[in-house]
């Protein structure tokens, strides 16, 4: 079997396109479970982020994986294939594990080094492993991405910042707030965040680090609005009252995950009429699908920020001083660990061979030493575990050399033909190799992960 991703990006699809191809709750499991159930796959798993969509898959035909990928994609996502495979990528094999390993990392991410993404590689994993669609293959991969993430926080200064899209998008609204370029404080300013799942709470935290005079908290349950608010003494309100809190705050983000708009035009327009005249307003939309109509932003003093416009602001990651060094660790982190799975890989392949010549060789102690019992006459005990004691070590001894030596030269070119070579060398039949391929197969429990524990 073989790991394959299937997906689409903030970096190969427009906004409008991520919009519709983002699977939340119900939906994201029975997505996951139809590709687990899909012909040639093994296990899968889904990353549904507001910037991605991927689905990963183990898989033991390439083309037969892909095709069902892409027609269960666009089957769950309602977009029809000639308007989705245009957008979509495809990695295999090698590059579809170096490509999770820089996703859990936050190096694929529209801000480079967010810590976000790392928590939502995790969930991803955790809910297929509920529902029993994690391979043994996905299951090793996972834990490998989750390290390597929980490294370059560690080891590199990549999020040092606190750095966000959330944050990036703040930045940008105080900067047009106060009608000057760059990189704006919201020092005097008035913030309400509209709800209170990771997004919001990050926005807060954000805020809160950048001198909002007031935050408040909106969500459709107040008493998760009241916890968030709670964190950085903030004040929390019901969705009841989204025009009046609109018409008191100088910036509005908003980040709901709601299937549909949360703040209509009309919404915008109400509490703009209990405003003062010529007092500019910001929304700032994380939210994907989004969660503000598009004609608020052409009220009279209203500026509508997107992710579209984000992706403008933050083409190339993060500015800041050694910057590019950090992310350079990063991604030397990222060839460390996949260099590292890549020859653990190699070896646990070369395995099940191993096995099976160590057990053929057990055979050929036990044989010989019930045709000496046949020949000697009944052996007293101590005799006969003496003998048997020298015969294993023989036959270790005579296998030491070659079964490590195999080990060896599996993470090497031609690991495979060094495999076949000791097969054909000691004759071992193929289906003993295959059934302790078998036995070995599996699913795994959940990683040993402080952080997800």
């Amino acid at each position: 079997m073989s790991v394959l991703v299937v997906g689409l990006s903030h970096k190969s699809a427009p906004l409008a396109t991520l919009e519709r191809a983002v699977v939340t709750g119900d939906a994201l499991g029975k997505l996951s479970r139809d590709v687990f159930h899909a012909e040639s796959v093994a296990g899968s798993f889904v990353i549904s982020t507001c910037n991605r969509a991927e689905i990963y898959a183990d898989v033991d035909k390439f083309h037969d994986g892909v095709s069902a990928i892409c027609e269960l994609l666009a089957r769950h996502t309602g977009i029809p294939p000639g308007q989705l495979t245009p957008h979509l990528y495809v990695h295999y094999e090698d590059r579809a594990a170096q490509h999770l390993l820089a996703v859990a990392c936050g190096l694929d991410s529209m801000v480079i080094g967010e810590s976000q993404i790392l928590g939502q590689v995790r969930q991803a994993l955790n809910m297929a492993r509920e529902q029993a669609t994690l391979s043994r293959a996905l299951s090793d991969l996972g834990a490998v991405a989750l390290r390597a993430g929980k490294r370059v926080r560690a080891e590199t200064g990549i999020d040092r910042s606190g750095a966000s899209l959330a944050s990036v998008g703040l930045s940008l609204a105080a900067a047009r707030l106060r009608g000057a370029p760059g990189p704006g404080s919201l020092a005097g300013l008035s913030v309400l965040v509209v709800g209170a799942g990771a997004m919001s709470s990050i926005a807060v935290a954000a805020a809160a680090r950048m001198g909002a005079a007031g935050i408040v908290v909106a969500n459709r349950g107040h008493a998760r609005a009241r916890r968030l608010a709670a964190t950085v003494s903030a004040t929390s309100a019901d969705l009841s009252r989204l025009p009046a809190e609109i018409a008191a705050a100088d910036l509005v983000v908003s980040c709901t995950g709601a299937p549909g708009v949360v703040i209509t035009a009309e919404c915008a327009a109400q509490a703009l009429s209990a405003r003062a005249a010529g007092r500019p307003l910001v929304m700032l939309d994380l939210a994907v699908p989004r969660d503000v109509e598009p004609g608020a932003g052409r009220l009279p003093g209203v500026t509508l920020i997107g992710l579209d416009e984000l992706r403008e602001a933050v083409p190339a990651g993060l500015p800041g001083a050694g910057h590019d060094e950090q992310v350079a660790a990063a991604w030397r982190i990222v060839a460390e660990e996949f260099a590292a799975q890549l020859s653990a890989d190699r070896a646990a392949r070369v395995a099940p061979t191993v096995v099976a010549l160590r057990a053929k060789a057990a055979g050929v102690v036990a044989a010989e030493l019930a045709r000496l019992d046949g020949r000697l006459g009944s052996l007293d005990a101590p005799a006969r575990r003496e003998i048997a004691q020298s015969m294993s070590r023989v036959a270790d001894k005579l296998l030491h050399a070659p079964t490590v030596r195999v080990k060896e030269l599996a993470g090497s070119p031609g690991a495979d033909s060094y495999e076949l070579a000791l097969r054909v060398l000691f004759d071992l039949d193929p289906d003993a190799v295959r059934a302790v391929v078998r036995a070995d197969q599996g699913l795994l429990p959940a990683p040993d992960d402080e952080e997800g524990r």
